[in-house]
């Protein structure tokens, strides 16, 4: 039993109970006592609970601080999307926690209301205190008639509160039969059935079974429409196309409602069910299946199981569906992708196209960063890896530089000490910033269109454009900077051999030309398409598929997105490496004796004969231990950036299914407000 006994606020006599009604004097007791018992509560809770009243609480009425309704509000309600249960909704709880009916909440009644939504039954309680308009602790016939014709309106589907279901609660003549707390908590979870039943009746003029696809939406608009995303009503007409005639039987309104009513467990099944699935799809024979192997009893039938397909897959009730794909019907804060950007960017305007200018400058400058940051970590492997390449390529005995990859190593450090290993590092930060920005840019840009606009999914063919095109536009960038870079880091140990003085990149640049910075462009044209094609799609995958981002609202730590991003990286640096020590013997500048390339079936010609197959996956591990962790790091820096100011709206399909858990207590006053909703969709709306 809870502690707390007041009795206005928790009534121990009800109609079937044993007990007689406390004196005068006693409830007054009981009133000091639930104070006392209210403040005996964790010292760190109370803290918090005072923060939140002294925060809101902006009227003063002599030397005390009060919420009035909309502060109240402010207080108790969630921070999130209000769209499906509104402010106005919300405030219709301020009257359960005005003990005093005086239109404040002090410290007191708010500690007391805060304690109420730890019950584990909040939501039925504070229910029942809304019906109790006089604090008896009973509910008569009057009372629940007079609170249920307050909160519906004129408009809504007339309610017959003389029929026989209600007498069965509330006896034959009128409030002779009152309900205590127990009785009234089966009532309002039957009454939902009731209204249901009416409410067909009521719309079946000629009596033959069937009503209107609208006369259905008006039906569930006013009794579940806050349990459904807007995508959802909106396409509730359609529930027609499940059998012939262009109306809905009896029978197809019952089985919606009984999926709504059941979608806790509609949400348990289809998560476990796509969980065992070999593809993570699932069609109507799995969830039935699925649905008798973990309860009891058949809990759907297979219409209600045509029925959450139909909506879940929008029409097309046969198709194999994924998680997300339920998320509409589960969600009832859904919205597709599309809606929120539209709703983040609304009419153009000079100042949302500067806004979007900027967001745009700022995602260039995210990648840039991002990439100079995995850049600088692994540039004296990239340095190692290209004089590796470079290094096969002299048919002249004595001109090779380098035994293996630790003889490169003890060179470069006795000839350049540990500047040499960063050589050619300013052309690469410099040119870093447009080619990782681009590459995201273009990623993103087509992900973004190419997505289902409702479910925010993407094809894997898609997938594998999106990354191909952000591979093949980066090119613009990335080989005037390459050949730059490899011929600076090539110079610098030759120069120290020949005695000669290295050139700067200044030189190199004018002595290529404008055409000359493209050398090899088709070797790295051949190298990134494919490599962002594959590394791309995987990391999104090893995201979801592998490390389960957003199930459950699950969030990836650091070091499961820096393994998502090092991970994608090895498969796709080591199946480009033919291409990539193609483009490197075409951008080296070939010395005395050294092989010289024509262009790029040429270089594949010679370096297959003179060296054997092997020779294109030469320096492929090290192409690995390089390009793994840079991605890894610049796609951990590129997220982490994102998740600081100005970083736009949430680029994923935010949803239940995605979304953190949210306090208890807010969790519980929503929960009662759905009790009360399941009245009306309005209720709250219309009273004072």
């Amino acid at each position: 039993m809870f502690p707390l006994n007041l009795p206005r606020i928790f009534p121990t006599v009800f109609c079937d109970s044993d007990q007689s009604p406390p004196a005068p004097a006693s409830r007054a007791a009981a009133a000091i006592n639930t104070v006392k018992s209210a403040m005996a509560v964790p010292e760190s809770e109370l803290k918090r609970w005072r923060r939140t009243f002294d925060a809101n609480a902006q009227t003063v009425v002599g030397d005390q601080k009060y919420l009035n309704s909309e502060q109240f509000v402010n207080a108790i309600a969630p921070k999130g999307d209000l769209s499906k249960i509104g402010r106005a909704q919300f405030g219709t709880l301020f009257r359960v926690a005005d003990t005093n009916k005086r239109g404040l909440v002090s410290w007191e009644d708010f500690v007391v209301f805060e304690t109420i939504l730890k019950r584990p039954d909040a939501d039925y309680w504070i229910a029942f205190q809304y019906f109790d308009v006089d604090d008896s602790g009973t509910i008569s016939y009057d009372e629940f008639k007079n609170v249920f014709n307050a909160n519906v309106g004129a408009d809504a589907i007339p309610f017959d509160f003389e029929c026989d279901w209600v007498k069965l609660y509330l006896g034959k003549k009128n409030g002779a039969h009152v309900l205590g707390y127990n009785e009234f908590t089966q009532l309002m979870k039957g009454l939902q059935g009731e209204r249901l039943r009416q409410a067909f009746k009521y719309l079946d003029k000629d009596q033959d079974g069937y009503i209107r696809p609208e006369q259905f939406k008006k039906i569930i608009l006013d009794i579940a429409g806050h349990k459904l995303s807007d995508a959802v009503i909106e396409r509730l007409p359609t529930l027609t196309t499940l059998s012939p005639g262009g109306r809905i039987s009896y029978s197809e309104v019952v089985a919606f409602y009984n999926v709504i009513r059941e979608m806790d467990m509609v949400e348990r099944i289809i998560k476990e069910a796509t969980a065992k699935s070999k593809d993570g799809r699932i069609d109507q024979s799995d969830f039935l299946n699925h649905c008798v192997s973990s309860t009891r009893y058949s809990l759907f039938t297979p219409m209600e199981a045509s029925i959450i397909f139909h909506f879940a897959g929008r029409g097309n009730p046969t198709q194999r569906l994924a998680l997300p794909d339920f998320a509409q019907l589960l969600d009832p804060r859904w919205k597709a992708p599309s809606e929120q950007v539209e709703t983040a960017a609304p009419a153009p305007s000079v100042k949302s196209f500067l806004h979007e200018f900027a967001h745009s400058a700022y995602n260039f400058g995210l990648g840039g960063i991002a990439g100079g940051f995995g850049a600088t970590i692994v540039y004296p492997i990239d340095l190692g890896e290209h004089w590796t390449n470079s290094n096969q390529r002299s048919t002249v005995v004595g001109q090779l530089l380098y035994k293996n990859s630790m003889d490169c190593v003890r060179k470069v450090f006795r000839n350049e000490g540990f500047v040499g290993f960063y050589r050619g590092l300013g052309p690469q930060l410099i040119g870093v910033a447009p080619e990782k920005a681009i590459k995201l840019t273009v990623n993103d840009f087509i992900r973004k269109r190419a997505m289902d606009p409702e479910t925010g999914r993407i094809t894997l063919g898609w997938e594998l454009i999106a990354g191909g095109s952000a591979g093949g536009c980066q090119v613009i960038f990335t080989n005037p900077l390459e050949i730059v870079k490899i011929r600076l880091q090539v110079q610098g140990e030759a120069a120290k051999l020949e005695g000669a003085v290295p050139k700067g990149a200044v030189h190199i640049i004018r002595q290529l030309g404008l055409l000359g910075l493209y050398k090899g462009a088709s070797a790295c044209l051949l190298r990134d398409i494919p490599f962002s094609a594959i590394y791309f799609p995987a990391y999104s995958h090893l995201k979801k598929d592998v490390f389960n981002e957003g199930y459950n609202g699950k969030q990836l730590s650091f070091l499961e997105t820096l393994a998502s991003a090092a991970i994608a990286g090895m498969p796709a640096a080591y199946l480009t490496t033919p291409a990539d020590v193609v483009k490197t013997r075409l951008q080296v500048e070939a010395r005395t004796g050294q092989t010289n390339y024509k262009g790029l079936t040429d270089a594949f010609v010679k370096i297959y004969r003179e060296e054997g197959f092997k020779a294109f996956f030469k320096g492929g591990p090290a192409r690995i231990i390089r390009s793994s962790p840079q991605f890894g790091f610049t796609l951990v820096a590129y997220e982490y950036l994102h998740k600081y100011p100005f970083n736009g709206t949430s680029r994923e399909v935010e949803t239940r299914l995605t979304s953190q858990p949210e306090d208890m207590a807010q969790v519980r006053a929503r929960n009662a407000l759905r009790i009360l909703l399941d009245v009306h969709g309005d209720f709250g709306r219309r009273s004072g």
